[in-house]
């Protein structure tokens, strides 16, 4: 599962990892979608909902630490500003002086203030609230919960996280599982991209447009060759090998690579803007990213490089002139 699905667990495991020496304090946090109604229309939709301690320091926002003072009180939440459209008009109404309430799990809530969280894969739009109003949402009366979705620990400076994971995960029940946070986001990440339909579709326009790219590459090439077949046999008739002629092919290939790529990365990088910015998606181009298809434009270029070579290898300049 992603972390929009996760699965309860009993907070007494929470409590257990507390009485590892290397650990200095833990932080329960309530995670799940549920049913927000839009203030304006009443039309319901799946929003974002974590629940945490307003005393634990676990998130780094703008302004949170003055805000999360609100969500000391019963059914308060701070909404997300980068939510979508359709959950209402709700930054709007509240830079009005308007009150702003909404339903929620069949439970009326006041929206206290906005934070900038951004909207993700799995959640159009996001509340923060704290770990009793999250309970309360869920029907527990009295706002108190055995279970969690998520805990956050955090260790004494100076210990190791792969190695307290490790023994975590060796000392504590199968019903949970401890990761570092760069495994949590390499998991969370391998999920997209690999189990479900929008990473299957972005893997297959990857290689669609390797496959295209290859081709139209060695296209260029394979024409550049037979316009100038006579050249390279007058070449070959001169001395030069069949692979003097493929290095210079090759250096052909590569060039296509390199001038290619700087116009294709500053498209790219437009595309990934645009897309930001009218979806709020997280999502840019990282230079690890950049270097990888760097690689693979310079491999395919090589790859149809030697495809058009056959031609130069076949070239007999008896036949030629």
């Amino acid at each position: 599962s992603s972390s929009v699905s996760m699965e309860p667990f009993p907070q007494r495991r929470l409590f257990q990892a507390a009485s590892w020496p290397e650990v200095e304090s833990i932080s329960p946090v309530r995670w799940g979608l549920l049913v927000w109604k839009n203030p304006e229309t009443g039309a319901p939709r799946g929003i974002l909902a974590v629940g945490f301690d307003p005393d634990d320091d676990i998130l780094r926002l703008e302004g949170l630490e003055e805000q999360k003072k609100s969500l000391q009180l019963d059914k308060r939440v701070l909404y997300d500003r980068l939510s979508r459209s359709e959950f209402g008009p709700v930054e709007e109404w509240l830079k009005a002086g308007r009150t702003v309430t909404a339903e929620v799990g069949n439970t009326r809530l006041l929206v206290a203030d906005l934070v900038e969280l951004g909207v993700s894969f799995g959640a159009d739009g996001n509340l923060l609230t704290s770990n009793r109003t999250f309970n309360q949402l869920l029907g527990s009366s009295d706002g108190s919960s055995t279970s969690i979705e998520l805990g956050l620990i955090r260790l004494v400076p100076g210990a190791d996280p792969d190695t307290v994971a490790a023994a975590l995960n060796k000392a504590l029940p199968d019903d949970v599982r401890v990761l570092t946070k760069a495994e949590f986001l390499a998991f969370e990440q391998d999920y997209w991209r690999s189990s479900t339909a929008i990473g299957f579709i972005f893997n297959l326009g990857a290689a669609m447009g390797l496959v295209v790219g290859a081709v139209v590459v060695y296209q260029i090439l394979f024409s550049d060759v037979v316009d100038h077949l006579p050249e390279y046999a007058t070449l070959k008739a001169m001395g030069y090998s069949s692979m003097d002629l493929v290095t210079v092919i090759l250096q052909e290939s590569l060039l296509l690579a390199g001038f290619g790529y700087i116009p294709a990365f500053l498209a790219g990088k437009g595309i990934y803007g645009f897309a930001r910015s009218a979806t709020n998606l997280p999502i840019g181009m990282s230079s690890g990213m950049a270097a990888f298809v760097f690689a693979m434009i310079f491999v395919m270029c090589v790859i149809s490089g030697l495809l058009a070579m056959g031609k130069i290898r076949d070239a007999d300049p008896a036949e030629i002139f």
